[in-house]
């Protein structure tokens, strides 16, 4: 038989591919031609049945989809670290509000994506879903760092150095949204901030126009009690409700955080098949509470994982946000078994490739998908011995040991170095704006 032409051929000592659900595949290969996944197969058959341009062996490594980070701010990584150990409207007010209404531009959020961008990247993130101001700046810089993301049309009531008003946010937001729209890695999604910086008149030309263009909604929802008890005061009505009264719960929905919600609450979001952006570790840093992710999860919710801003969290690192969501799974049921290994990482990959509706093309590894791929390297002293690749995975590694990454096909990532952009400029750029915001 003639070998069939390829453009890559990687072989991996481990391969998860999340579907089939807890599979661990073993001397497997995925081979590539056009950005997309033709096979995998174990590696012996691969080498006879393909002819590579490009072969790539990772023998001590395990190789996993891209991640894919359902929930941040990129642009704030500008801001990691600005204005820690304070509750969420403290933090908001005092710091974050007033540091944006001084140093929001063009420039800053372009800056402080590509920053965002790289750090990701090498932490294997292959797809990011951002909400911040000035789009067109971070599609520039995802652009340039060839990585994909899904970039929030921000709506908010009150003006910053980006907008005006809520028709002037959308209005800005509408024309990148345009001028990217058949850009292979950048989509969109409608980002109403929340619904207590958003009127019910906004929301009601958002849902109207998420029907029309078939977009995401990507909103905050129920990340504190205050927000809760004020949305009774203000509107008679838990912040949910007052969302499923205007139309806008329904599977095209991303609520981010759901921190506290009734059993009402739950009911009404797995009627609509919303889904949920868990981001554990900002939760937790901003003392907000945990999300019942397990409980979202039993009622068949797509549960993604999101870093939330640096800001915020201080890193944007998905392997954290995998070992905390599954350990406060544990410990919030009292169930060691709660939210096992592969379940967290599905919640990184396939569960976030549903809420963005693109679980067609990514989110797993399969014969058809776009070939965004992560390798971890498990060759060194502190990650071995190994048993049980998934719960290594969750348990032992971490971003640092991320060599590998391809997005459609193309690395990324070689060794650990990033191949679109130096350290030099990345460390110029964290430096110029820790500098500006510093004065």
């Amino acid at each position: 038989m003639t070998p069939v032409p390829v453009d890559l051929l990687i072989e991996a000592r481990y391969l998860i591919p999340v579907e089939p659900y807890d599979t661990t595949l073993e001397h497997h290969s995925i081979a590539i031609r056009d950005g997309r996944i033709a096979a995998i197969l174990p590696t012996d058959q691969a080498r006879t049945r393909f002819n590579a341009a490009e072969t790539v062996s990772l023998p001590e490594h395990i190789v996993t989809p891209g991640l894919i980070n359902l929930h941040c701010h990129a642009a704030m990584t500008l801001m990691r670290g600005l204005a820690d150990d304070l509750p969420l409207m403290r933090w908001l007010q005092e710091a974050i509000w007033p540091a944006e209404a001084r140093h929001a531009s063009h420039a800053f959020v372009r800056d402080g994506s590509l920053l965002a961008g790289a750090e990701m990247l090498r932490g294997g993130v292959t797809t990011c879903n951002d909400m911040y101001f000035f789009p067109q700046a971070s599609a520039e810089a995802f652009d340039r760092l060839g990585m994909r993301a899904a970039l929030g049309i921000t709506v908010i009531e009150f003006p910053s150095q980006y907008a005006s008003d809520a028709d002037d946010y959308l209005h800005k937001g509408l024309a990148t949204f345009e001028t990217w729209r058949d850009h292979p890695l950048i989509s969109f999604t409608l980002a109403p901030h929340a619904p207590y910086t958003v009127s019910n008149a906004s929301f009601e030309r958002i849902g109207t126009l998420a029907d029309e263009l078939e977009l995401p909604i990507h909103i905050h929802i129920h990340e504190t009690v205050s927000e809760i008890n004020d949305s009774q005061r203000d509107f008679g009505q838990r912040p949910i409700a007052r969302l499923e009264s205007l139309g806008l719960l329904g599977p095209n929905l991303i609520g981010v955080h759901a921190v506290h919600l009734s059993e009402e609450d739950i009911d009404r979001l797995a009627l609509h098949r919303c889904a949920i952006a868990h981001c554990p570790t900002s939760n937790m840093k901003l003392a907000s509470g945990a999300a019942p992710a397990n409980q979202l999860l039993e009622r068949g919710l797509p549960v993604g994982l999101g870093s939330d801003g640096a800001a915020s969290n201080n890193r944007l690192d998905l392997w954290r946000e995998m070992l905390q969501a599954s350990l406060l799974a544990k410990l919030g049921t009292g169930d060691a078994s709660s939210l096992p290994a592969h379940e967290a990482l599905r919640m990184a990959t396939l569960h976030g490739a549903r809420a963005l509706g693109m679980d067609e093309h990514i989110g797993s590894l399969l014969p058809g998908k776009a070939a965004d791929i992560c390798a971890l390297r498990i060759d060194s002293p502190d990650s071995l011995p190994l048993f049980d690749a998934a719960s290594h995975l969750v348990y032992v590694l971490g971003r640092h040991n991320v060599s590998d990454v391809w997005i459609n096909g193309q690395r990324r990532l070689r060794g650990g170095e990033l191949l679109q952009i130096s350290n030099t400029e990345l460390l110029s750029i964290a430096l110029l704006w820790q500098n500006k915001l510093r004065q």
